[in-house]
């Protein structure tokens, strides 16, 4: 049985997400939710959640002691698969721009700046909205044209390299639904919100071997 580390750093989508995955998990995962760092050395996986603001949430992930340099370790030195939910995804960028700059992670190349949408669409974007998908990735097996997925963010990732984009939104104008690269992915829309297609996109991520 997979160990499935769950960042706890004050997110306030802890527990939702906690539940999809014991879900998703169907007995075969062993999903714990932490906030040691030390933890995330047994981990087989790693799953980082987000909401609010970016600043805020990198400041809290940087408040506990050795988690930045255990996420590194675990992700970037042993390739543990990765999963970053909404502001967990745009924390993986170089820069955020909400409430000034703020320093991310850095693990794929771009910046999170705000949503531009058509004249009349409100900000922030909240509810479903349809995903495109440029090419085929193991997370999102199963998930064909005319799936939505449940969204609520007034920001978002735009990476350097479009080939980092794994589905696309369209809220006006496109933006990064989903991004990948390696052992890495995150989604910009909540999958313990999206139903059906939130618990499959999560038993993909327990199943997949980059």
């Amino acid at each position: 049985m997979s160990r499935v580390a769950l960042i706890d750093y004050g997110s306030g989508n802890l527990h939702s997400c906690g539940r999809a995955l014991v879900a998703a998990a169907a007995g075969a995962h062993d999903i714990q939710i932490t906030a040691r760092p030390d933890d995330l050395a047994a981990a087989d996986r790693i799953v980082l959640p987000g909401v609010g603001h970016f600043a805020d949430c990198a400041g809290a992930l940087r408040a506990v002691p050795g988690m930045i340099e255990a996420l590194e370790d675990a992700v970037l030195k042993r390739a543990r698969p990765f999963l970053g939910i909404c502001v967990g995804m745009q924390l993986m960028a170089d820069l955020g721009l909400e409430d000034g700059e703020t320093r991310g992670l850095g693990w794929i190349h771009g910046l999170v700046e705000g949503l531009v949408p058509a004249p009349g669409l409100p900000v922030p974007h909240v509810g479903w909205n349809e995903l495109a998908f440029p090419d085929a990735h193991p997370v999102l097996a199963g998930l064909g044209a005319g799936t939505h997925a449940y969204f609520t963010h007034s920001y978002v990732f735009r990476p350097e390299n479009e080939a980092d984009v794994a589905a696309w939104c369209d809220y006006g104008s496109p933006f990064a639904a989903a991004v990948a690269r390696d052992n890495l992915f995150g989604t910009q829309f909540h999958p313990e919100k999206s139903q059906k297609v939130g618990l499959a996109l999560l038993g993909n991520f327990l199943n997949w071997t980059p």
